[in-house]
């Protein structure tokens, strides 16, 4: 991820903040008395700008707080209709876009045309340096607004135009047929005039058009969302509100939720699979999701990025016991991965079961043998780095270790290397820091083939965070973006797959199924596609 300029949330929006208990969670009463719903959840990395958050906890709340043009069916991820009433193109490169009369922001405000297009525009600048840039590359003008090199000359994207109070205009660069898709994802949601009038107020109290408001939040501790009760949407919130509490340890989440001072953890830790169903007496779910595990690579190391070196990352991942490890530490809530996707899609949506072949099968005497060819390890040693604070990393990242070791023959070759929070982690990845492989967990944006590839592989993409650029890739990106066929652009999406395969851009270790765990204070809960509590359908008993 790349750095943000913008103001920091200001730890005092305490003046309205709720009592809460201490860093961590721990203790404290279930809020289930008063219809809220209260959830473990971890720090955003950064404020909650929908252009500028593209990591899980943020998007949590966004996703409650927003709603773009499409939104994800939460049981079969199709993009469907929501503010948008249509989006028409006859080319698949110039769209024209009606937005729904009587939607309107929490704070009065009827969303517009304009209201896209300023969000747009802003998301795309260069000056605000925003995460999510990257996914407005597309439309015409971006070059000016977000150049490579040197400073932006214009301030909006000539490919942008409203043309009347619901509607504007898209002119894209090149043909890209499943666009529309790609509009259910944060960060092309509209924005209110006082997101830029009063920036500053505006981060430390976000507002949206979802079906919940933000009450308050302190860092470190919690968030407070109510319910909307003028949310014009056909989605409302069925609970009172929700109480998102920061946990460091998903431990202590777990043994908050057992002791009835939580009701809802979305990531149960691996210590905890194999009992979570009877301990919770059945409230556990475990279900597929979009989201695969993989270790990424630092190729703006020089030493990651020889020809030898492609050979110990196929060696690396072929010294990994991916079944054992799926088996044992994550007790079947995991699959070993084949491929660089996610089962999710269906073979109709590109999905390549094997693709991988034997690159990710385990076969230790192939792997230390591809690793002497490559060279040997760089810098002699592979250290993982790994946020220590939620996810149960350590308990993976250590047995994927010690099966390398056991592989190569060397119980130094492979160490782990913990780094305190998430934020921390994920500012460290963003200023390219990494002294070696790390984790690279990607929950799908939206359920299409080109999410899984083109943000983490194409060549400075928003989330490639190695910085690998292969020009064969690009180019196959580039041809599937322009195909107005969709079985022709899936399959060159699935060639462009290929190139990362045979290159070991990412090791892709297992294929992560969503769960979570609720109390008996709570009713209809679910997760989506995405692995994320379905926070407005959830009911207090």
């Amino acid at each position: 991820m790349r750095g943000a300029t913008h103001a920091k949330w200001a730890a005092c929006a305490v003046a309205v903040a709720l009592a809460v208990s201490a860093c961590g969670g721990g203790g404290g009463s279930s809020s289930s008395g008063s219809g809220t719903v209260s959830a473990s959840w971890g720090d955003p990395q950064n404020p909650l700008e929908p252009s500028n958050t593209n990591e899980v906890q943020g998007g949590k709340v966004l996703d409650m707080i927003f709603r773009g043009l499409k939104r994800y069916n939460a049981k079969t991820g199709a993009a469907e209709d929501m503010l948008a009433k249509s989006i028409e193109t006859t080319d698949s490169q110039n769209f024209t876009i009606t937005v729904n009369d009587g939607w309107k922001f929490s704070n009065g405000e009827a969303v517009t045309a304009q209201s896209f297009v300023d969000a747009w525009n802003y998301g795309a600048s260069l000056k605000n340096n925003q995460k999510n840039a990257y996914f407005f590359g597309y439309i015409q003008g971006y070059d000016k607004t977000h150049p490579d090199t040197g400073k932006q000359t214009a301030d909006t994207l000539s490919g942008l135009k409203v043309t009347g109070t619901n509607t504007f205009t898209v002119a894209l660069t090149q043909k890209f047929s499943t666009f529309p898709d790609t509009l259910g994802y944060v960060a092309f949601a509209p924005l209110p005039k006082s997101f830029f009038s009063d920036h500053a107020a505006w981060v430390a109290k976000p507002v949206g058009n979802g079906p919940y408001t933000i009450n308050s939040y302190t860092k470190g501790s919690e968030m407070s969302l109510t319910k909307w009760d003028d949310y014009p949407g056909d989605d409302k919130a069925k609970n009172d509100g929700v109480t998102l509490k920061v946990y460091t340890d998903n431990n202590t989440a777990y043994n908050d939720l057992l002791a009835g001072n939580l009701d809802l953890v979305d990531d149960v830790p691996a210590a905890q699979l194999k009992n979570a169903k009877s301990d919770l007496n059945g409230r556990y779910i475990n279900t597929p999701a979009g989201i695969i595990q993989t270790i990424a690579f630092p190729f703006y190391d020089p030493k990651w990025n020889t020809s030898g070196a492609t050979k110990v990352r196929q060696g690396l991942s072929m010294a990994i016991n991916r079944q054992q490890i799926t088996d044992t530490i994550f007790q079947k809530t995991r699959t070993p991965a084949s491929d660089w996707t996610s089962p999710v899609l269906g073979e109709k949506g590109g999905f390549q079961e094997g693709l991988c072949g034997k690159y990710c099968d385990y076969n230790p005497s192939e792997a230390k043998k591809m690793v002497q060819e490559g060279g040997g390890l760089p810098g002699g040693q592979v250290k993982i780095s790994y946020n220590a604070d939620t996810g149960s990393h350590k308990e993976w990242v250590d047995a994927v270790c010690n099966s390398i070791n056991n592989a190569l023959g060397n119980d130094k070759a492979c160490v782990g290397n913990p780094i305190g929070t998430f934020a921390d982690f994920r500012n460290q990845i963003g200023q390219h820091k990494m002294p070696g492989p790390f984790r690279a967990g990607w929950q799908m944006d939206y359920p299409l083939i080109q999410n899984f590839l083109q943000p983490l592989y194409y060549t400075n993409a928003s989330s490639n965070d190695g910085q690998w650029s292969n020009k064969q890739f690009d180019n196959l990106v580039n041809q599937a973006n322009a195909e107005t066929d969709t079985g022709k652009a899936i399959s060159l999406f699935q060639q462009a797959e290929g190139v990362v395969r045979d290159n070991m851009a990412a090791i892709p270790l297992w294929y992560q199924n969503g769960s979570a765990g609720y109390s008996d204070k709570v009713s209809n809960v679910a997760l989506n596609q995405f692995s994320v509590p379905v926070y407005n359908e959830i009911t207090v008993n």
